[in-house]
């Protein structure tokens, strides 16, 4: 099983004692299967999330959504997703409210105003982004805490659209003292789907690396070509002035490398979090009649530990295919993939303990995950060297809207200032740096100068797509056709009479 170092999930909670130098943060990823989610279930489940292995709630709650909507009002975006993001920030808030104390029994009834004691929601929606089918939010207990928000998004669906996609944030956190703070991104994504399509699910995350980035490549490209043109030498038979150009070229080209790597997901600065439906499965083939099948039973020969070493993504990120440099905590949580849902024991809306079983034409596989970029060898070397301490990661129980279960991964971040996370001066100028494996040193792939333009293009497209879908397969844009077209025969039969 993927294991990384320097985390301790059995360490006590000391959320009180370690605030000024931790952010307490939980990252959480589900597919909702285009689905509405209840947000009393939800908040029923999330709440036992916010208890394990911790007292106090998180500083910053962070949701990778899959398949948050049908896919034409995930291509329109705005207002047709605030339904099913509004759904979201009613759960937190109510998980939120449960842990807290108010109720000693867990409920699942809620209304959409309920709040604290004191009249305020625990946690504020500071910022909800989407590409298509993936949505990422982002939730703090204490929103001015949270500056600098960028956003970033790519799309490797058909035509570069974002029925599969990425999209990131990236914000600076601020302890409230004025002097600690650090910098964070969270990607969250949607990777190609089936069992064979393990090539594709790696081009995927080369996709990502190379396009989601948090400024236009192009403008920056664009300022060193400026600062180029202002070098040339005045003669070419001028030996001394054409080494010194051929200098200058060589520091633009280093000044372009860490500007291009400044804005990618893997900033040197920045902590970093991934968090998705990776969709890596246990075979490269669907399951033949009579297969052996995870269990969760501890005494079955098939227990589903054993299935493990299957996995794919633990094995291509071994071999550098996958979410280079990236570490996950150990996986003793199920399969996440693929459930039905069996009919309901009572209520549906009152469901917690959906009763279920795997889907017999697929492998259960270990789909959706949440990895991160451990601290770099320059800040653990120090004598009281922070540590990245990882409290919980585990899967949530079944929602029955959907065949996956969320997976959350709750973690200490340290709050080591942007400057000392970035790779010491003299490591870069080093020979040392091209042979790194720390992608905060060398970047495994060129960023895409041209990434946002094509982003630009497929985003025309996904609004294109997604309205026709709209009118044509939806109850509401079938009445707003027939609406528009009773309006204007009416105003063609006005138009004639007069």
């Amino acid at each position: 099983m993927a294991t990384s170092t320097a985390v301790d999930i059995d360490a006590p909670d000391r959320s009180s004692s370690m605030a000024p130098s931790t952010l307490d943060l939980l990252v959480l990823t589900f597919n909702c299967a285009k689905s509405l989610i209840h947000p009393g279930v939800f908040a029923t489940h999330l709440r036992s999330a916010f208890g394990q292995n911790a007292t106090g709630l998180p500083d910053l709650v962070v949701l990778s959504l899959q398949e948050i909507a049908p896919l034409s009002q995930a291509f329109i975006g705005d207002y047709f997703l605030n339904p099913y993001v509004a759904r979201f920030d009613e759960a937190i808030n109510l998980a939120a409210w449960r842990h807290g104390g108010e109720r000693g029994h867990d409920v699942v009834s809620v209304t959409p105003t309920e709040e604290t004691e004191n009249g305020q929601k625990q946690y504020t929606l500071v910022r909800a982004h989407n590409v298509g089918y993936t949505a990422i939010l982002l939730f703090a207990r204490d929103a001015a805490r949270v500056r600098d928000l960028q956003e970033a998004e790519v799309g490797f669906g058909a035509a570069e659209m974002g029925n599969k996609g990425a999209v990131g944030l990236r914000a600076l956190y601020d302890a409230g003292d004025g002097e600690r703070s650090t910098e964070l991104t969270f990607v969250a994504t949607h990777l190609a789907a089936m069992e064979w399509n393990l090539p594709r699910r790696n081009a995927n995350w080369a996709a990502i690396m190379r396009g989601l980035t948090f400024e236009n490549p192009e403008t920056v490209v664009d300022k060193i070509r400026s600062r180029e043109g202002t070098s040339s030498p005045g003669s070419s038979d001028d030996d001394e002035a054409s080494e010194r150009h051929r200098l200058l070229q060589d520091e633009h080209h280093r000044l372009l490398q860490q500007q291009l790597h400044d804005i990618s997901v893997y900033k040197p600065s920045s902590h970093l979090f991934v968090a998705g439906d990776l969709n890596y499965r246990i075979s490269t083939t669907s399951p033949p009649p009579n297969a052996a099948f995870p269990s969760l039973d501890p005494e079955s020969e098939h227990y589903y530990p054993t299935f493990f070493p299957l996995d794919q993504l633990t094995r291509e990120r071994a071999a550098g295919r996958t979410m280079h440099g990236l570490a996950e905590h150990e996986v003793r949580f199920p399969p996440t993939y693929k459930y039905v849902a069996q009919p309901p024991n009572g209520r549906e809306e009152e469901e917690t303990d959906v009763p279920w079983e795997f889907a017999s034409h697929r492998y259960p596989s270990w789909t959706d995950r949440v990895l991160y970029l451990d601290l770099p060898s320059w800040v653990k070397a120090r004598r009281d060297a922070p540590r990245i301490n990882v409290r919980a990661y585990d899967a949530l129980p079944l929602l029955r809207t959907s065949d996956h279960r969320p997976v959350y991964l709750r973690v200490d971040v340290p709050l080591v200032r942007p400057g000392d996370m970035a790779p010491p001066a003299s490591l870069l100028q080093s020979s040392e740096a091209d042979a790194s494996a720390d992608p905060r040193v060398r970047l495994p792939v060129e960023i895409d100068p041209e990434a946002w333009e094509r982003r630009k293009a497929a985003r025309q497209k996904e609004r294109a797509v997604g309205w026709s879908m709209f009118f044509w397969s939806t109850k509401e844009g079938a009445w707003i056709l027939a609406t528009l077209l009773l309006a204007g025969f009416a105003a063609y039969w006005l138009y004639q009479t007069a």
